[in-house]
């Protein structure tokens, strides 16, 4: 006997359809699996036979053999439980071929019958709807994940058993409704008002906001550094629909997504510890997961204490910073991960934290400073479009009763800036500013004759790089949106410049 169930297979975020053929024939009792299937896969054998016998259903006494077709794709992990246990019951006519037309089905199923959730459904979902499948199979835990796609009917199955009992009509199951998130604030506990002072700092972040630009914050010890990059996702325009399931992909791919909650709605916040490996910035593995940059896609990947981190692991980050994707390489083949994000970063100027501190003596030498500063390269920092310098807070402002202004103030703004950006790049590939292309940067970021005067000067008497120069221009534009200004006058131009000066205190003496 010949059967076929639909299943689908996932490396990396890329699901490929797979078909789960069964053929079953007179001969020595044997249950073989092919194409090219990992041990994980091959081990389902044993784990489909213990669930049959606990479900309380024979093995069927002949030879069956199973191919996972393309054959030439790897297929890896315990997703394929589920189809070939369906192929199986099949093959013993408990299930139609009815059932089994425009279906999928994925999960992995353990020694006593029961369904364990998977990685990736997501995914796996999206190309099954691509792919005409009108009805898809899943465990229970991951039924509300697969359902936040429209237009396929989700089952969540938490038992061989009761799988059984809904093909033979004795317990129908009822699909999954699809998931949609509830209205809830977007705010959290963590809000700009709780920041006394640092109104430069505050402002530089808003700007950063507004156009998705990177920023690097450099100050002393306990002047409230990782306390503003923390809250920074407060003013961050909300997500879409769209960039929602983007970023759920790699969550899912992952392994971190939350079942009763499982698309999300507010953008990420990574902030990885500096001992942090290259592959658990970047991604890797054997079988290539995301890492720290693509689990940041959509939001913030904080680095707190930047020059603590290892030289190879901040230099992995200037490509992915300019190619909004990283591509990881195995012998298996490559996978592409994007990363989006704004890397917004915070630092000391010193080992002991207080060199140029107005009241505190650094007690570093000039060549512990220049060799702790050295640890930052000036390609990684070229990438930093706004510098930021963040003092000590004064004790009148620590003291002070004066009511600050909160997050979602400030994200009006943020949002009414982004507007102005979504209408200008709608049709194209670029959301922001920080984005713009090499050649839109003429055309969008047009300059009053003052400002190209200004930027003329600047430009000689500092000896800034191309790049220096693209990300002025870009943040020059992200001002003039914030002041509703379609021409970037020469105050847009001398704030972007302001906002890039710590590079020449600090790098340069």
């Amino acid at each position: 006997m010949y059967a076929q169930v639909g299943s689908a297979g996932l490396f990396g975020l890329n699901a490929f359809p797979v078909t789960v053929e069964i053929e079953a024939s007179k001969g020595i009792a044997a249950f073989d699996i092919v194409g090219l299937a990992d041990a994980s896969v091959r081990e389902s054998r044993d784990r489909i036979k213990s669930a049959l016998r606990c479900t309380k259903i024979n093995f069927p006494d002949a030879k069956v053999l199973i191919n996972l077709a393309p054959a030439d794709a790897k297929k890896t992990g315990s997703g394929f439980d589920l189809a070939i246990a369906v192929a199986v019951l099949r093959v013993l006519s408990l299930v139609d071929d009815s059932e089994l037309n425009k279906s999928a089905f994925i999960g992995e199923v353990s020694l006593s019958g029961e369904i364990r959730p998977i990685n990736g459904v997501l995914p796996m979902t999206i190309l099954a709807k691509k792919n005409g499948v009108t009805r898809m199979y899943v465990p229970f835990e991951n039924a509300k994940e697969a359902s936040c796609i429209e237009g396929i009917e989700v089952f969540g199955i938490r038992s061989l058993g009761e799988l059984i009992l809904h093909f033979n009509g004795k317990v129908r199951l009822c699909a999954t409704p699809r998931y949609i998130p509830d209205e809830e604030s977007f705010f959290g506990t963590l809000d700009y008002k709780d920041v006394k002072g640092q109104e430069t700092a505050k402002f530089a972040l808003e700007v950063a906001a507004a156009g998705g630009h990177n920023a690097i914050m450099i100050g002393t010890p306990g002047s409230g550094k990782s306390m503003l990059a923390k809250r920074l996702p407060s003013i961050l325009p909300a997500m879409t629909f769209d960039e929602s399931i983007d970023v759920t992909n790699i969550h899912s791919v992952a392994g971190i997504i939350d079942k009763d909650h499982p698309l999300i709605t507010k953008r990420p916040f990574r902030s990885p510890h500096h001992t942090v490996s290259t592959a658990g910035l970047s991604g890797g593995g054997s079988i290539p997961r995301p890492g720290e940059i693509s689990l940041a896609h959509g939001g913030v990947l904080f680095l707190d204490e930047l020059a603590e981190f290892s030289r190879q692991s901040l230099e992995i980050l200037r490509q992915p910073l300019e190619d909004k994707k990283v591509t990881i390489s195995r012998a298996s083949g490559s996978v592409t991960y994007p990363c989006s994000f704004m890397l917004i970063a915070a630092m000391n100027p010193c080992p002991c934290g207080y060199f140029g501190h107005p009241t505190r003596k650094c007690i570093c030498t000039p060549k512990q400073v220049h060799s702790y500063l050295s640890r930052i390269s000036g390609p990684l920092l070229d990438r930093f479009d706004i510098h930021v310098e963040v003092a000590p807070v004064e004790y009148s402002d620590i003291a002070s009763d004066k009511t600050e202004e909160p997050s979602s103030k400030i994200r009006e703004r943020v949002q009414a800036a982004r507007d102005i950006q979504n209408a200008r790049f709608r049709g194209t590939d670029v959301n922001c500013n920080a984005n713009i292309t090499p050649d839109m940067i003429r055309e969008v970021c047009r300059l009053s004759q003052k400002a190209s005067d200004m930027l003329e000067k600047v430009f000689d008497r500092l000896g800034l790089s191309a790049r220096a120069y693209d990300k002025i221009l870009k943040v020059a534009r992200t001002v003039a949106d914030m002041d509703e200004s379609e021409i970037i006058d020469a105050k847009h131009i001398a704030l972007a410049v302001q906002f890039r000066s710590l590079d020449r205190k600090y790098w340069n003496g």
